[in-house]
């Protein structure tokens, strides 16, 4: 009965193997899993387990699975060796179920990974393994640039642009690209994130989060543009947590939130993610490519003085580009219009002073209104055109007092509460109205606030795209200034 027969037995794949080797190793069988129940099949039968068992067998197994496959399938690095072979020690005395006869193991190795028997390894997180650094799937002439432990290769990568990497990974998006570690779509490029990217970069082979960085420059939070990447590799363990994301855009002017075309389960997609991910996110690291036109980091030139559109000024806005306006007005001759700062957060302060250089160009009507366009913002980060006169209006003025053209003074924001009444409410309403922005009056307007005037307001300032605290529906001094020019 003790007697044990040894068998040296080459396969293409270990699947079997390991799995009843990991199983008879940790005594984590479970005879209602299909992959244990071997009865009346030979020992060397491949049986895949469920893919919704929970037994802890099979838990592990998928999760092992990326380190199993050998490397020119997909598979991890960090398992790469010696799988030419496995020894296995087959005793009658081993027993696993219901009397089913397995055999006795001689490693302790399972997937390229040590385990010590009847403990399972931690969680691997979002569970999303990626392949090795490998050429273009499908193309004899492509050649991969990896990047190799202890050396320093040579990167090459084309030249690109925003829209057409933004682009590339739509083409993803809406073909519902599988998610797959060991799969290549029609492109060449493998289905997982790392290979998502490599295609959206269009690099000449297919990279992974250890290597990815090597074709980029680190930048920081705010001076991430679309096209950009939002990168976490975990070099104690590839498989836990490690994954890669394109950067398509803030989803609006808090910037806690961005929109995320990346590869993961079930398929490609985009979504709004919270920076920098939904796990891991702190430590996630963002890279700009190094083969994008235009957009150099912190450099001067293009990316330090491109205008960052309407939406980054105005109420509600906050953001480092007010900031960088503010300062360059002050520079300009706009100090006097701050008591403080000037700050990230929008403020009148810098519209009445942004207002006041723009006039100070002989620009009038919507030329000047305080907001800054694409001249604006160009005269200022260039240092152009005219600095703000001696004889410019200071906090007091610039638009919101009687010297404003066609606009009356604002009364202040505490006029506009519940239970006031005011010569003032009844000259808002009147303006909402003649703007078409009337429909909650079943009567007047009148002197007294009312929630009809607040929710007639609310709309005016939806109207204008604003959301959030600057469309509550109370007037502020630029609310007043729109309704009255």
């Amino acid at each position: 009965m003790g007697e044990c027969i040894i068998r040296t037995v080459n396969m293409r794949y270990l699947r079997t193997v390991e799995k009843l080797t990991d199983v008879q190793m940790r005594g984590h069988s479970f005879l209602g899993c299909e992959g244990n129940r071997m009865e009346d099949a030979p020992v060397f039968e491949e049986f895949d387990p469920e893919s919704d068992c929970d037994c802890p067998g099979c838990l592990h197994w998928r999760r092992t699975t990326a380190h199993a496959l050998p490397l020119r399938l997909g598979g991890h690095p960090a398992a790469h060796g010696a799988r030419r072979a496995l020894v296995l020690a087959a005793a009658s005395c081993t027993v696993l179920g219901g009397g089913q006869a397995l055999p006795a193991v001689a490693s302790t190795e399972v997937g390229g990974h040590a385990v010590a028997p009847g403990r399972l390894p931690a969680d691997d997180g979002p569970g999303m393994p990626q392949g090795a650094a490998s050429p273009l799937h499908g193309r004899p002439g492509a050649t991969a640039t990896p990047a190799s432990a202890g050396a320093a290769p040579t990167l090459a990568y084309r030249s690109t642009t925003r829209s057409a990497i933004i682009n590339r990974a739509k083409k993803w998006v809406a073909a519902r690209v599988p998610y797959s570690m060991d799969a290549y779509w029609s492109d060449g490029y493998r289905q997982d994130c790392s290979g998502f990217v490599s295609m959206a970069w269009n690099l000449s082979g297919n990279e992974w989060t250890g290597s990815l960085d090597k074709y980029g420059t680190r930048i920081s939070k705010d001076q991430l543009q679309p096209g950009d990447i939002l990168l976490f590799h975990n070099p104690s363990n590839p498989t836990k947590g490690s994954h890669v994301t394109i950067f398509g855009g803030w989803t609006d002017y808090t910037h806690t939130h961005y929109l995320a075309y990346e590869q993961a389960r079930p398929h490609a997609r985009k979504q709004a993610t919270p920076y920098g991910y939904w796990s891991y996110g702190d430590r996630y690291v963002a890279y700009r490519f190094k083969g994008v036109k235009g957009g150099t980091p912190g450099g001067s030139g293009t990316s330090a003085t491109r205008y960052p559109g309407a939406g980054s000024f105005g109420p509600g806005a906050h953001n480092t580009y007010v900031t960088r306006l503010g300062k360059a007005l002050v520079a300009r001759g706009g100090k006097r219009y701050y008591r403080s700062g000037p700050g990230p957060r929008w403020s009148d302060a810098d519209r009445r002073a942004t207002q006041a250089f723009q006039r100070a160009q002989g620009w009038r009507g919507k030329d000047a209104d305080g907001l800054p366009g694409p001249t604006t913002w160009s005269y200022l980060m260039s240092g152009k055109g005219k600095d703000i006169g001696a004889g410019a209006a200071g906090p007091g003025g610039g638009g919101t007092g009687a010297g404003a053209k066609g606009v009356p003074a604002y009364p202040g924001k505490g006029v506009f509460r519940p239970g006031r009444t005011h010569p003032a409410i009844e000259r808002l309403g009147e303006q909402l109205v003649k703007k078409g922005f009337g429909t909650h009056y079943t009567r007047g307007p009148g002197p007294s606030w009312g929630e009809s005037d607040r929710r007639n307001v609310e709309a005016f300032q939806r109207a204008q795209g604003w959301r959030g605290a600057a469309a509550d529906g109370f007037p502020g001094p630029e609310t007043w200034r729109r309704l009255f020019r």
